[in-house]
């Protein structure tokens, strides 16, 4: 039986995912927090859905050993092409990143036409244009895969001519297809938001999903009795599959002090590969 002084789960494909949880920290302050970031085996976008849902099923058995009240995928990747199987598997109350990004789109959208960008497998899954036609049937969406990005953040590459020539590669002819909003299917994507919105000029609203998860987070939360009473900042702690200076520096800039609790797993350990 789960207590609202447990922690709650979150796990992301790499570094991306801290910003999901920057979010949930300003919305639940008092909340302790698990972070996964499998920074060994990113981009998860990149990779067939069997091996996604296999890696996402050992990252949930690894916060479900750490006795999480919930879990948030915060891989927008995971969250289209895992989410459901990791419901059918776990007890655990589950929620992604999908769902809040559609609507969080759709509560800004005047014209209703809304563009979606993410990894290829995000992308493939259709996940993000099911969810906001399902919340809007008249709502109708444009899905552009943008690869390069991932790579391109997680080497803090998000700014200048090589970001900006990427983004013109990707969405250079999106505007003239008259959307007035564009959701960031994934947690890495709004590193580059300034620059996206400079390509694509002020008549294109962008939204990122972490808002909105932490909004339904809350709610999930409040609906199950499981909001920690607890006044005060909660204990983090952030669990890694891998270390590089290039990952740390992006990690700082979200969570200045994300290294006071840091720990590397071996994925590849026969432990961790039991879901």
């Amino acid at each position: 039986m789960a207590s609202p002084t447990d922690p709650l789960g979150i796990f992301d494909s790499g570094v991306g995912g801290l910003t999901v949880v920057a979010r949930i920290l300003e919305e639940l302050p008092a909340e302790d927090v698990v972070y996964f970031g499998d920074t060994a085996r990113v981009p998860y976008g990149i990779k067939s859905p069997k091996v996604i849902r296999e890696f996402s099923a050992e990252i949930t058995s690894f916060l479900e050993a750490h006795k999480v009240k919930a879990v948030v995928v915060a891989c927008n990747t995971a969250s289209s092409v895992a989410l459901e199987d990791l419901r059918r598997r776990y007890e655990l109350p589950l929620i992604g990143v999908v769902e809040a990004g559609a609507r969080q789109a759709l509560s800004v959208t005047r014209t209703r036409r809304i563009a979606v960008i993410g990894t290829s497998s995000t992308v493939a899954s259709r996940a993000y244009p099911r969810a906001v036609e399902r919340l809007d049937p008249r709502a109708r969406t444009l899905s552009r895969a943008c690869p390069l990005f991932v790579p391109l953040v997680e080497d803090s590459i998000f700014e200048g001519p090589v970001a900006e020539e990427a983004v013109r590669h990707y969405l250079g002819d999106i505007v003239e297809a008259g959307v007035d909003t564009l959701l960031l299917g994934c947690t890495h994507y709004p590193f580059l938001a300034p620059v996206i919105g400079k390509v694509l000029g002020s008549g294109v609203t962008i939204v990122d999903a972490a808002e909105g998860t932490a909004v339904e987070l809350r709610g999930l939360l409040e609906e199950r009795n499981l909001l920690n009473p607890n006044l005060g900042q909660g204990r983090r702690r952030f669990y890694f599959s891998d270390r590089t200076e290039a990952f740390q520096r992006l990690a700082r800039r979200i969570i200045p002090d994300f290294m006071d609790d840091m720990h590397l797993v071996d994925v590849e350990s026969e432990n961790f590969r039991r879901p």
